[in-house]
């Protein structure tokens, strides 16, 4: 390309994921996300009129978990708002296979055996990860969610990434006990 030759872009699709956590009054907490995608120019789509318009959601779609401490499921609420097929809100009762689960090691693989191909909703699907990474972070250092001091916590950090390894310098310096455990029961 010429160096004088000033390179342009069109907006087509945008995606967007939010994720928020809430401590509940019965000690519960709720996650809930929500992912849109939108178009930039009208779309043909029979299922929807005939035509999905510029801006208007093709999908719109949201996810709520409600788990303990432990992080099990207790609760699962999925919405399917706008989708560009008329079956699509169909399989949001699926998601209920989610309650007693626990989001820890191993989840996103029983999320895999759960929903694969035609027994899921690939975005649904999808908001699982963020939902997971908000769940520990709402409960992490929360007011009544885990604690440093709390043997629990170890359930869910100790070897759940390199930082924190159970040999690491982040485990050796704020949980020495637990240096070197290559599993944790809880």
């Amino acid at each position: 390309m010429d160096k004088n030759t000033e390179l342009t872009r069109q907006l087509l699709h945008t995606r967007q994921v939010h994720c928020q956590g809430y401590l509940r009054s019965d000690g519960l907490w709720d996650i809930e996300g929500r992912m849109t995608d939108v178009k930039s120019f009208d779309m043909a789509n029979p299922d929807r009129g005939g035509q999905i318009a510029a801006g208007e959601p093709l999908h719109d779609i949201s996810l709520t978990l409600t788990f303990d401490r432990t992080m099990q499921i207790k609760a699962v609420d999925a919405r399917i708002d706008y989708s560009p097929f008329n079956q699509c809100p169909r399989i949001t009762k699926a998601f209920q296979k989610l309650v007693g689960l626990r989001i820890s090691s191993g989840f996103s693989r029983q999320v895999k055996e759960l929903f694969s191909g035609i027994n899921g909703c690939t975005h649904l699907i999808e908001l699982l990860p963020p939902i997971a990474t908000t769940a520990y972070q709402t409960l992490w250092q929360s007011e009544r969610g885990y604690d440093g001091d709390d043997p629990a916590v170890s359930q869910f950090l100790i070897n759940s990434c390199h930082a924190l390894e159970a040999g690491g310098e982040v485990i050796r310096s704020h949980w020495p006990e637990y240096a070197n455990v290559v599993e944790i029961d809880a």
